[in-house]
């Protein structure tokens, strides 16, 4: 019965992919249609959805060998585990008292005009005030909360695969 149901990895990394997409046209309908402005570090965690969506396509795409898998899977597991860290981070950030949240800061569109990139990054990574705010919650966690917890199930789907390559080819 489990044969039946068993993907292959690629149409795994399709459908990572997938989710991925999903998860990045969440947050454009929360920002042009809720209107609900990103902060730094949500900018930064769709910045590793991307990373981690293009992984799985081109894993998806190029439907390599069993060596290949492992290097897609280790790769997509690294971009996603990059953005459980910062969703991490911002969570972190959410449930700080407020004597000891940090300054809100600039705008990324002024950062990026009158900082160096590598300080515009590290003001991104690190988040502000903004950051702090909860606009939106389900099932009473918020956007990053559940942000993270998409990062991990990417993570776990993405080293799944290492052990489901067809024995038969």
């Amino acid at each position: 019965m489990l044969e039946t149901i068993k993907f292959n990895p690629r149409i795994w990394f399709f459908l990572g992919f997938l989710g991925c997409s999903g998860l990045l046209a969440a947050g454009a309908y929360f920002q042009f249609v809720d209107g609900l402005e990103p902060c730094p570090l949500c900018i930064s965690q769709r910045i590793a959805i991307l990373f981690t969506g293009l992984c799985f396509l081109a894993a998806a795409l190029h439907n390599p060998g069993r060596i290949g898998i492992k290097r897609y899977a280790v790769l997509g597991a690294f971009t996603a585990l990059a953005g459980a860290s910062i969703s991490t981070r911002h969570v972190w950030l959410q449930h700080l008292p407020p004597d000891q949240v940090p300054e809100c800061g600039p705008g990324l569109e002024y950062m990026l005009q009158n900082f160096p990139l590598f300080e515009t990054l590290k003001l991104m990574l690190s988040g502000t005030g903004d950051c702090a705010e909860v606009n939106w919650s389900f099932l009473t966690l918020s956007m990053p909360a559940w942000t993270l917890i998409a990062f991990l199930m990417l993570a776990t789907l993405s080293l799944l695969q290492i052990w489901n390559y067809p024995e038969n080819t």
